[in-house]
């Protein structure tokens, strides 16, 4: 559950409250607010850690969450318009005498609102508190539904699947390491996303006759996300042939000293598949702790980090996606049931859709196994298998193709609270997008979804840092390139079937919406959107939504596409042989960018991100509106191209900003004005200039306490 919105609006409200002086009015409103507020986290935290998965409590989430940004919204407000203009002295005072009535009336609508989202989260509070949360989850009567999910993938070591391509190499590999007597390695991990192969390739060494002759004993149990590390050790000794009526009583301790003692005595093999986490090892490690030993445990996990933990020596093996020719031969084995009887050729058109529709496996071998089930149900009619080729993506979301969306699911099901809100920004990022490291922790950051740890003595940065460090551990995202001196991660992407559970994730809890022509009409009619991102092009005006606070967008200010429908055809040619109308073409041009610019300043004044990725023409000028939107932390307006050089002086009212990338360029290729305002943004902790200032540029940065990032001064 999303946690980041009230703990934002909670730390907006303390930063606040630590001026008392500058409560004087709401005081008793603010109190109540956070009273509430703290409330709702303390619900939220107890049904997460109950896993409860219930739709009142989901779509209370997504309520509470709207309240907690209205709260922010207001308190914020609240601490620019009045709060800020209470500090100073005596000359301060004379100016806000000038204007008391205006702080009264302001005063006055502020207290209002604080206390109509107080009364909605207390009525939401008597609503929720009539679902006791400690009925439902783990210790309920019916079990959630991840726990189904984990269930129903449970594998079983005697069955072997026989549709296998492309471990021959990796058997080889493990196999040589867990038989090497002179190493130290006791410990061996098998890691990769759901779907890679992982317990696949356990039960291949499992069975593999090196590995049989080697140990005297092998034995294979399955762990789970939610260890219990008594059931675990009592299926060890089951798999072991010594698991005993006393055993069944005897208290942990015992076990675990009798597991110990088995394995230090006899060379033994144990194979734990699906080990989540860190805690999931500590608990199970007392029965491993003999010390002259030459047992070996062979685990799989989607965690990278567990295995260092587990054995200093350990061996980590990182399972690879299958390459084409590898999930072309798994595909066909499944696809084409008759690929095994002499003499049979594949049909041309069918082989040529199924090379089509495996790529979008992108070498994930559940994924190429569900894909292939699906058609071999509609194998030969060429019509069906057409049908399937022109939306694949949508035949992984029913039947069959729900097996994989519920194991990548669980992926997310075992991302503790902090983490979620984390992985689901990432699905507002096109498909393949290659994501920046740096741009993403600003996101983050600005957003309100990570933020600094003072007691820990980390700024947000580094805990934005070991988050994302954390997904790759999770094998969640996948590392693209990294710095060649510290080898921190630079880049990144997600594969395209996480990134889809991803994105139903993040629409079914609402955290974003992605803006296109298809759904234009639709974003008209909500008013809630808070975040938004726009892949193609599409026009700002069709968003009618006051309150959004995010706005990412990937394509060009104006495209080519949108210039032409701004000019016919048959004017394309005049304009650019006669002077005249190129400056009447500039003009109308300058008036529809003008439009664009003057909708997003006078309707999205609760703005927190404003991300233009595209760059392209964007007007004669940034307007000088853009002062209206106060609540900025973030702001890109890299390669965006204006007419002329000059910055507005408004840039100084954005005193929240903590990103600010001026790296626009001048259509006449003039060097950039920026004025001597950025001293006044006591926030800005990344500050990108335009690659080539004027002379007339004179910065004062030295105000800029919590600066880290300057380029182009």
């Amino acid at each position: 559950m999303d946690f980041s919105a009230v703990s934002s609006a909670l730390k907006a409200i303390g930063e606040l409250t630590q001026e008392v002086t500058s409560l004087w009015g709401v005081d008793e409103q603010v109190e109540g607010l956070a009273s509430e507020l703290r409330w709702m986290q303390s619900f939220l935290k107890v049904a997460d850690a109950r896993k409860v998965d219930n739709d009142m409590i989901r779509t209370s989430v997504v309520e509470i969450r709207e309240l907690a940004y209205d709260a922010e919204d207001v308190i914020e407000t609240f601490s620019l318009k009045v709060a800020s203009k209470r500090k100073g002295g005596f000359s301060n005072c004379i100016k806000r005498s000038a204007c008391f009535l205006k702080e009264g009336c302001l005063l006055h609508q502020i207290k209002s609102e604080i206390e109509k989202i107080t009364a909605k989260i207390k009525e939401l509070a008597r609503q929720l508190q009539m679902y006791d949360v400690s009925k439902f989850g783990v210790d309920g009567e019916g079990p959630s539904f991840s726990t189904v999910r984990r269930e129903a993938r449970r594998p079983f070591p005697h069955v072997m699947d026989d549709n296998i391509v492309g471990l021959d190499d990796d058997v080889k590999k493990l196999v040589t390491v867990l038989l090497n007597e002179q190493s130290e390695c006791r410990v061996v991990s098998i890691c990769g996303m759901g779907g890679l192969g992982k317990t696949t390739l356990a039960k291949k060494i499992y069975h593999h006759s090196q590995v049989v002759g080697h140990f005297k004993h092998l034995v294979c149990v399955y762990v789970s996300e939610h260890c219990q590390k008594r059931k675990v050790w009592e299926d060890i000794l089951s798999g072991l042939h010594i698991l005993s009526d006393e055993d069944r009583k005897m208290n942990v301790e015992k076990l675990a000293k009798k597991l110990s003692s088995f394995f230090e005595d006899n060379k033994c093999l144990v194979i734990l598949d699906d080990v989540w986490n860190i805690d999931a090892w500590n608990s199970l490690k007392p029965a491993f702790s003999a010390r002259e030993t030459k047992s070996k445990i062979l685990l799989t996990s989607r965690n990278k980090e567990i295995v260092s933990h587990a054995d200093k020596n350990g061996f980590l093996y990182e399972l690879q996606y299958l390459n084409y020719d590898q999930s072309w031969e798994l595909f066909q084995k499944i696809a084409f049931p008759q690929t095994n009887s002499p003499g049979y050729k594949i049909d041309a058109k069918m082989k040529e859709l199924g090379e089509g529709m495996v790529k979008h496996c992108a070498g994930l071998p559940l994924a190429i196994i569900i894909l292939g089930g699906i058609l071999a149900t509609k194998y030969p009619s060429l019509n069906e298998w057409l049908k399937v080729s022109i939306n694949v993506k949508s035949y992984f979301k029913i039947d069959k193709g729900q097996v994989l969306k519920d194991m990548l699911a669980l992926s997310y099901d075992d991302l503790p609270p902090f983490l979620r809100p984390c992985f689901l920004y990432l699905s507002q990022f096109p498909e393949d997008y290659e994501i920046p490291v740096d741009r993403l922790i600003q996101l983050w950051i600005a957003e309100g979804i990570v933020s600094s740890k003072q007691e820990e003595g980390l700024i947000a940065e580094d805990v934005a840092e070991s988050y994302l460090i954390e997904l790759a551990e999770r094998c969640m995202i996948q590392v693209r390139e990294r710095d060649i001196a510290t080898l921190k991660m630079r880049s990144f992407q997600m594969h395209d079937l996480m990134r889809d559970v991803c994105l139903s994730k993040a629409k079914e809890e609402k955290f974003f919406d992605i803006a296109d022509q298809s759904n234009a009409c639709q974003l008209s009619r909500i008013g809630r959107v808070r975040r938004v991102c726009v892949h193609k092009f599409i026009r700002l005006q069709c968003i009618k939504s006051p309150r959004l606070r995010s706005l990412l967008l990937f394509d060009e200010f104006l495209p080519n596409e949108e210039l032409e429908n701004t000019f016919p055809l048959t004017m394309h040619s005049y304009i650019k042989n006669h002077d005249v109308v190129i400056l009447l073409a500039i003009s109308v041009l300058g008036t529809k960018c003008r439009g664009i610019w003057k909708y997003m300043f006078n309707n999205f004044n609760f703005l927190r991100v404003l991300d233009y990725e595209g760059g392209g023409e964007a007007g004669c000028k940034l307007p000088n509106d853009i002062g209206k939107l106060i609540h900025l932390r973030f702001l890109r307006l890299r390669g965006l191209e204006f007419f002329t050089s000059k910055l507005p002086s408004s840039l100084g009212n954005l005193r929240f900003l903590q990103t600010l990338d001026l790296r626009i360029k001048n259509i006449c290729r003039r060097s950039i004005h920026v004025p001597n305002l950025l001293w006044r943004m006591q926030q800005l902790r990344h500050l990108y200039l335009p690659e080539e200032c004027s002379l007339k540029t004179k910065l004062k940065l030295g105000t800029l306490k919590n600066h880290q990032t300057l380029v182009n001064f």
